[in-house]
């Protein structure tokens, strides 16, 4: 968090599917590699031995690209992400493969996303010509509830998650669906969920989900962020949200839902949005959320923000992982005529009340040092 906001570039948009085992997540790959609309798509593979998307596939067990029947390129993991990566760039900057526009990386069932998130994020290389576009999870209707209570895997799957694509809907029963959305709507407001069933879906609603939207050359704020689905339902359309800082020292409650089951994984799991009026100084946020990512890092499962900096005209957006954060970027301007600071936060085993008294603390300091410099300066 230490480095200064920069102009965020316009690199080659990555997509994770992730979701648990049995989920779809091969059904829905296989039916994504077929429609025309995913033609200039690179797709790369860690499972290489469980999946069966094409017969030229089969060819592919050396790990070079093979270009399917319908335009999509495939390859599979061979040592690691970057090196998979750097070398799918440089086949596709010397024409050795068709010049494609998008990488969807495809996990393994039992994995936690957070590192392939990090390598996005940390890999000078891949950072430069890559970003993360959006986290797509595949949750099983039939099954989801009991992978939920049992597995912290799916529980992070589904966390972290820009999009909810939910499986096996007509074979579950429809009351079963129902709450199952409900616990996944409540376990990540943010993230819209999409039912598909054998796979069908239309790749409009699952992709171009980052700040940068690709199809419209153009900085889509509102759509990254999605602040307003975690306004508790008496405040929606009031510009207020969780986690209310209005820098003027009252105590302002907001409480969360009613609390899950505590034999529920995600129980642990809470969503935050915190707004703040007053505009930052970078100095202090970076030392604040660096602070946060060093001590509390494997609680902080995604961080999402639009900040006002003091002496900068538009947004500043910054997104981590974990202790792991991108490189904050300038953005042209405000989405709307609001100027506060969106912080949304995914967090595990970390109440919005210690984000809230966090913050306060840091801030507070930050304008205790501000009056001594003042003071003391001639």
């Amino acid at each position: 968090m230490s480095d200064t906001p920069s102009a965020a570039p316009a690199p080659i948009p990555v997509s994770v599917i992730t979701g648990f085992l049995g989920s779809g997540k091969t059904t829905l790959l296989g039916k994504l590699l077929r429609h025309p609309g995913m033609s200039e798509t690179a797709v790369i593979i860690n499972e290489f031995g469980e999946i069966g998307l094409d017969h030229q596939l089969i060819e592919a067990a050396d790990g070079e690209p093979v270009v399917m029947s319908s335009g999509c390129l495939c390859c599979t993991v061979r040592n690691d992400l970057v090196e998979t990566l750097r070398g799918l760039y440089l086949k596709r900057v010397r024409g050795t493969v068709p010049e494609f526009k998008r990488v969807v990386i495809e996990t393994t069932g039992l994995a936690d996303p957070a590192p392939i998130l990090h390598t996005l994020m940390e890999d000078p290389i891949v950072q430069a010509y890559f970003s993360l576009d959006a986290v797509i999870s595949t949750v099983d209707a039939l099954n989801g509830e009991w992978q939920l209570d049992a597995q912290m895997e799916s529980v992070k799957q589904a966390a972290v998650a820009d999009r909810i694509v939910l499986t096996k809907t007509d074979l579950a029963r429809p009351e079963v669906v129902a709450g199952l959305k409900a616990r996944l709507h409540q376990l990540n407001p943010g993230a819209p969920i999409i039912p598909a069933i054998q796979g069908e879906i239309d790749p409009a609603l699952l992709f171009d989900a980052g700040l940068y939207n690709p199809t419209t050359k153009s900085i889509d704020v509102q759509g990254w962020l999605r602040a307003e689905a975690y306004a508790p339902a008496h405040e929606q359309g009031s510009g207020h949200a969780h986690g209310h800082d209005h820098g003027d020292g009252h105590d302002h409650h907001h409480h969360d839902p009613a609390p899950l089951d505590v034999n529920r994984h995600d129980a642990r799991i809470r969503a935050h949005c915190l707004l703040v009026d007053e505009p930052f100084d970078w100095d202090s946020f970076s030392l604040w959320m660096g602070s946060l990512a060093s001590y509390h890092g494997e609680k902080l499962l995604r961080v999402k923000a639009i900040l006002n900096i003091v002496g900068e005209e538009g947004p500043v957006a910054i997104h981590g992982v974990q202790h792991m954060f991108h490189p904050p970027a300038r953005l042209p301007a405000w989405p709307d005529a609001d100027r506060r600071s969106r912080l949304v936060f995914i967090t595990k085993d970390l109440s919005r009340e210690f984000l809230e008294k966090s913050l306060a603390e840091y801030r507070a300091q930050a304008a205790k040092s501000a009056a001594m410099s003042k003071t003391t300066s001639p």
